[in-house]
């Protein structure tokens, strides 16, 4: 097969990994380019997890919960692997309310259970409801009683009317 070149034109971050630079709108959808978008996360970013926690409850409470996902998404990649399954289960979370906000009722909800079960999992392993100042009974009720209603119920959500609060 011959390379006609068009991957070459392919957005790329310094590392050469594919990553699409179009726009984005607050729920993580693409727009045209050109288009006014809402900053995008920088990925790969460590940060401390009260500092996770932090920045992912102000995008949550700005009805950003893609944007969200993505700050939890770097904890699971780089935190300590006994902690990846919490961090990978708030990012389930964030995305499933991304999902439900974007209309996507079966991924929403699947998302939703999904994160609240593996919550729920990390919480009954450890013995600890409150790592980090994470209301993790709290997330993990919120989770299932939206799922509920989305698998209920036809309209999106509203992001930031649904948005969790991630501690007391």
């Amino acid at each position: 097969m011959t390379n006609t070149g068009a991957s070459d034109a392919r957005d790329r971050d310094e590392a050469g990994r594919a990553r699409n630079a179009r726009p984005r709108d607050g729920l993580g959808r693409p727009l045209p380019y050109g288009a006014e978008g809402v900053p995008r996360q920088p990925e790969g970013v460590v940060r401390a997890p009260r500092e996770t926690v932090a920045e992912a409850q102000e995008l949550l409470a700005e009805g950003r919960p893609f944007h969200a996902h993505e700050v939890f998404e770097d904890a699971w990649k780089s935190g300590p692997r006994d902690e990846r399954p919490l961090w990978r289960g708030l990012a389930q979370l964030a995305v499933g309310l991304t999902h439900a906000a974007r209309g996507n009722t079966v991924g929403g909800v699947r998302l939703l259970r999904r994160g609240a079960g593996a919550v729920e999992e990390w919480e009954t392993g450890r013995g600890e409801d409150r790592p980090y100042g994470l209301d993790l009974p709290g997330l993990t009720r919120w989770a299932r009683e939206l799922a509920d209603r989305v698998e209920r119920g036809s309209a999106p959500v509203d992001p930031r009317a649904e948005a969790p609060r991630l501690g007391p």
